[in-house]
């Protein structure tokens, strides 16, 4: 066995170590960076992918869609089942998407090529790196307003976020902007000078964050008075509670948005588990992820809860609690910096990976990794990543649930495509080719089947979606609204049986 390296996980999926293209390639399909990983190439071990789901874990979101739940009226144990089931759903999906990624070395948008077509796959990639774009926005906004709060302690007496006034257009005020850009600069100056000035600063973030997350914790439970005024708060949902009867109605939206949180990493595993040593190494080192997040959103229910004893009332967004946190001015600095270095590191590892494979995919000429990066972080300011954060109902309804039926969809294709009608056989040649002859060239390069049952699986969350988002004003069914509460899992299978029953017309089948 080859000796293994120091775990670098986040950036050595840019650049491969060691990849072969197959004979006579397309190259409009082929480049270095698209090429499938040998064996000598695979870096990462159960261990290695652990450490990457803790960095990953370990994060502000993720502890903010955890204090959400305390919002919207939950019990700190009702959170956590509903963070332990979404998250064992979300392991099944992502060993079952790893494994192609680990047998063949390939890339997502590579492997989608075998259910969308050698040329159709661009557009799921490109969903998929969409998403990733809006990702990337709200980790810098994060960035940003933990540099603006750094900002606000260091002159003292509240002097800079009295000059925080909305702008009405924007939402947002003018030093907040000025915090989040300067964020965005910070992190385009790292993409474009390459990645080995964080290699160090990636190895050592998770360690920083757990600890103050522990410190988090401990200062809850001090200034509370112990555990069990922190964890009292009954459910909104018991009877005289401001929500009764209603736990069902916000359960599924919170569970769907649970694992719409890594649906997008659900998709582009392979990115990262075409570097695993073996299938073990994939599916024992993912396992930490429900563990991880159970343990983390454990964290932040218990802390806002505590909030809610201490200030009167539930503050979910862990900076803004950070900077009201008395310990003097080196606490309020240090535990700020602390996040800003998790959320630069972790956004860089995160969401620059699937967006730049999938304009990569779409033209290997003219886009490199660091041509990407400048493309997602000019989409990642559109999104207006302020206002998806701006509640609990906006970050869970209008976000996490949304992009879900996007993405559900992705997911049924490809896994009905590559366990029921491949049976994990794939020819990576054909991958790589533009012939019409090829497996995977279907019509023109597209496979109509799987553009047909895309659609089949978004337009069912539509009318909700736009419901939601305030764009649809007509009252709409109930049953509606309950197909986008449940986006992930209606667009998941919707998808995946119309594509296997397409699939089983005589024309399709020719294709395959």
């Amino acid at each position: 066995m080859p000796h293994r390296p120091a775990f670098t996980a986040s950036y050595c999926f840019l650049e491969p170590i060691c990849a072969t293209l197959p004979s006579n390639p397309d190259p409009s399909l082929a480049s270095q960076d698209l090429a499938p990983v040998c064996k000598e190439g695979r870096l990462l071990s159960s261990w290695d992918m652990t450490f990457l789901w803790l960095g990953l874990v370990v994060g502000v979101p993720n502890y903010y869609l955890a204090g959400s739940l305390v919002e919207l009226g939950m019990a700190w144990w009702q959170g956590i089942g509903t963070v332990l089931l979404a998250n064992v759903i979300t392991y099944c999906i992502l060993v079952l998407a790893a494994h192609p990624g680990t047998k063949y070395g390939i890339s997502f948008p590579v492997l989608l090529r075998a259910s969308f077509g050698v040329f159709g796959a661009n557009v799921p990639a490109l969903l998929r790196g969409f998403v990733a774009c809006g990702w990337y926005g709200i980790e810098t906004w994060i960035g940003g307003e933990a540099i603006f709060r750094i900002v606000d302690v260091m002159l003292g007496k509240n002097r800079f976020s009295n000059l925080a006034e909305s702008l009405p257009l924007l939402g947002t005020s003018v030093p907040e902007l000025g915090c989040f850009f300067l964020f965005w600069l910070l992190q385009l100056w790292i993409v474009w000078n390459g990645i080995e000035s964080i290699k160090k600063l990636e190895k050592y973030s998770a360690p920083v964050l757990i600890v103050l997350t522990v410190a988090l914790l401990v200062w809850a439970v001090v200034s509370a008075g112990g555990f069990g005024a922190m964890l009292a708060a009954s459910s909104a949902f018991g009877r005289g509670g401001r929500k009764e009867g209603k736990f069902w109605q916000v359960f599924l939206p919170s569970l769907t948005a649970n694992i719409g949180t890594w649906s997008t990493l659900s998709l582009n595993i392979p990115d990262f588990s075409r570097y695993t040593y073996s299938q073990a190494d994939q599916i024992l080192g993912q396992a930490s992820l429900p563990l991880f997040m159970a343990a983390f959103s454990f964290v932040g229910l218990a802390v806002t809860s505590a909030s809610e004893v201490i200030f009167g009332h539930a503050i979910s967004n862990p900076i803004e609690l950070l900077s009201r946190i008395r310990g003097g001015f080196l606490v309020a600095v240090v535990s700020l910096i602390g996040v800003t270095l998790a959320t630069l590191t972790t956004n860089i590892a995160a969401n620059v990976v699937a967006p730049a494979n999938a304009l990569v995919n779409l033209d290997p000429k003219r886009f490199t990794y660091r041509s990407s990066g400048l493309v997602v972080a000019v989409i990642s300011v559109c999104f207006l990543p302020w206002k998806l954060l701006q509640t609990s109902e906006s970050f869970i309804y209008a976000w996490l649930v949304g992009y879900s039926a996007l993405l559900g969809p992705i997911g049924g294709i490809l896994l009905a495509d590559y366990y029921i009608l491949r049976q994990r056989k794939l020819d990576i040649d054909s991958l790589y080719s533009s012939s019409n002859t090829g497996k995977y060239w279907y019509s023109k390069g597209v496979n109509p089947a799987a553009m047909v049952a895309l659609t089949a699986g978004i337009l069912p969350c539509i009318p909700g979606f736009l419901s939601t988002v305030g764009l649809l004003k007509l009252k709409i069914p109930r049953l509606l609204l309950a197909l986008y509460d449940g986006a992930w899992f209606v667009g998941f299978f919707v998808a995946g049986l119309v594509y296997l029953t397409l699939s089983c017309f005589p024309r399709v089948e020719r294709a395959l």
